[in-house]
């Protein structure tokens, strides 16, 4: 019922976003001797209207006939825009190089790093995750570290930007975001019995995603993935680490022992396991996935 009503709004969103693209496209046309000024200003009211795709046309069309004009380098970087606006994110990275490498020293050239790493950002989203509720940490983690460059390149070389505030914060998600991933690919390994595997991811989060959310989970993955390796000093030391700073992790015991469930030396899956298709009697390490 929840995704029939999530679906039901994508639906409504879209057929009134197809009814202002219609109306706002019949409101502006181009004369054939329109001046640079005109076809600004047509563009402008087609952002505003939401109907980017006549903007980018028309903006394409300003900067092929006034290459040379004084709104050619601003429709460049309302181009930008207008395709990230319009979920043409691809587009929006290629325009916004384009514009970097044409224009390093521009006064505005900050806001062309700030939209890629927003184009950046969304692509690692679907159209559709914008209206229904997804886990964006179990995606393709490719497009959050590439957004996190492309803002960290805003931060180094504009750090008085007024867009920094923003991608700061934006930075600070996807840190969690990343981390969170590699927890995800701990548990995989967990599951596949690839202890020193799983270990490396845990020791990565600590190492690189300090003062995440999954920091916590990191120590816990690490304690159980050193147990079932037989090093008991290594998970010793994480464990202490655990009590210590997160003791109401649910991976802990009251008395701050750690919740070990299996057994490495039983590898055969019990009857009752069978017949209930894992259900019950599993025999599997813990997964973790805390979020406080």
């Amino acid at each position: 019922m929840m995704y029939c009503r999530y679906y039901r709004r994508f639906a409504a969103l879209l057929c009134f976003s197809l009814v202002l693209s219609a109306c706002s496209s019949t409101d502006d046309k181009v004369n054939s001797d329109a001046s640079e000024k005109q076809l600004y200003d047509i563009a402008q009211r087609q952002l505003e209207s939401q109907n980017y795709s006549s903007a980018i046309q028309n903006l394409q069309l300003l900067e092929s006939r006034y290459p040379f004009g004084p709104f050619a380098e601003q429709a460049q970087l309302e181009i930008i825009y207008a395709y990230y606006r319009g979920f043409e994110l691809e587009s929006a990275i290629a325009a916004a190089d384009r514009f970097i490498r044409l224009h390093p020293h521009h006064p505005s050239v900050d806001y062309a790093y700030y939209l890629k790493g927003l184009a950046r950002y969304a692509e690692g989203q679907g159209f559709l995750d914008r209206f229904l509720p997804t886990d964006l940490t179990q995606r393709d983690p490719g497009p959050a570290r590439d957004s996190f460059n492309d803002f960290a390149q805003l931060l180094a070389r504009f750090p008085d930007s007024e867009y920094v505030p923003d991608a700061k914060a934006r930075m600070v998600h996807l840190r969690n975001l990343l981390a969170r991933y590699e927890i995800h690919v701990a548990n995989y390994y967990f599951k596949r019995r690839a202890y020193q595997a799983a270990a490396n991811r845990g020791r990565y989060v600590l190492e690189n995603y300090q003062q995440t959310t999954a920091v916590p989970d990191a120590l816990a993955v690490m304690v159980q993935a050193y147990q079932l390796l037989g090093l008991q000093d290594l998970a010793d030391d994480s464990l202490r680490v655990l009590v210590a700073n997160y003791p109401e992790h649910p991976a802990l015991n009251k008395d701050g022992s750690f919740k070990t469930n299996f057994n490495p030396e039983n590898q055969q899956r019990s009857m009752v396991n069978m017949l209930t298709f894992g259900l019950f009697d599993r025999n599997e390490p813990l997964t973790f996935d805390y979020r406080p």
